[in-house]
């Protein structure tokens, strides 16, 4: 029998409008140990929000964080593995930021602990992103003058969300610097705005499920996904499916188009590729 591995995006693959897993989703996926199958899932999101998300759920291997910055066992709480930002590659980075006045949320992995920074909260998205994580999760944040300052603390990924407008003259240039990977795409809950995340070159959905495949000994990897940044994941897996809520571009590189995330469209398609009733 093939070992083989169930990976999906989180927001807008696997997770309904409200963000959360519904009930049918928790019974497809906790079913799959009984059928040798083995899941996990690879998001944008950090483990502070990303695991009480998913803790109803049967994560039985470590799941791609930060579009592939880490790799984190949920079980154990301990990262797996980290790629952090050339520390010329962020003096550069930064540059530019402050070129343009922009200012999101800087991460960091000091010593096994994520931290995140922040330099001011004057956009509404960064406003309901702080207030979200605090409330709904206790996120804690640092405030700090100059993201240089945090230089030695091992940043391992920047994001920011704007109107598109407002980042594209951003992305232009800071696609120039050499060492850094930018994932740019329309946020999944509000049309209006994008997504810039910022990490080092060496992560990507597609470079952490490639060493998943490696460490865990998979034969096959079948992954879900419905946004720009899971084109990368789509590249590292043998099957590959689109929700019908995904981007076009995402669903041309599919094998194939399930149900929306609204209607357990990745539940539905993991039983009908056990054949097995939902």
């Amino acid at each position: 029998m093939q070992k083989t591995l169930y990976i999906s995006d989180l927001d807008g693959t696997l997770l309904n409008e409200k963000a959360e897993v519904s009930e049918t989703t928790v019974r497809a996926v906790n079913e799959l140990p009984a059928s040798g199958g083995y899941f996990s899932f690879a998001t944008a999101r950090t483990a502070v929000t990303a695991v009480p998300i998913t803790e109803s759920l049967n994560v039985n291997v470590p799941a791609v964080l930060m579009n592939g910055v880490c790799i984190y066992d949920t079980v154990s709480k301990e990262y797996v593995k980290i790629e952090s930002i050339p520390a010329g590659s962020f003096e550069k980075m930064n540059s530019i930021l402050k070129k343009f006045s922009l200012s999101g949320f800087l991460f960091s992995i000091d010593n096994g602990v994520l931290e995140t920074w922040y330099e001011n909260l004057d956009s509404e998205n960064a406003r309901k992103f702080y207030e979200e994580r605090t409330q709904k999760f206790g996120k804690k944040f640092i405030k700090t003058d100059d993201f240089m300052s945090c230089a030695d603390r091992n940043a391992v990924y920047f994001s920011v969300t704007d109107r598109k407008e407002v980042l594209d003259p951003v992305y232009s240039l800071l696609k120039e610097i050499s060492g850094i990977h930018i994932d740019y795409y329309r946020d999944v809950y509000n049309d209006d705005f994008w997504f810039m995340e910022i990490s080092s070159a060496e992560a990507s959905k597609y470079n952490a499920v490639r060493f998943i495949r490696r460490k865990y000994s998979f034969d096959k990897v079948i992954g879900f996904g419905d946004n720009l940044n899971d084109l990368p994941l789509f590249r590292a897996c043998d099957e590959k499916y689109a929700v019908s809520n995904a981007r076009d571009e995402v669903k041309k590189e599919a094998d194939g188009v399930i149900g929306s995330n609204t209607e357990n469209g990745v539940a539905v398609k993991i039983c009908e590729l056990l054949k097995k009733p939902l």
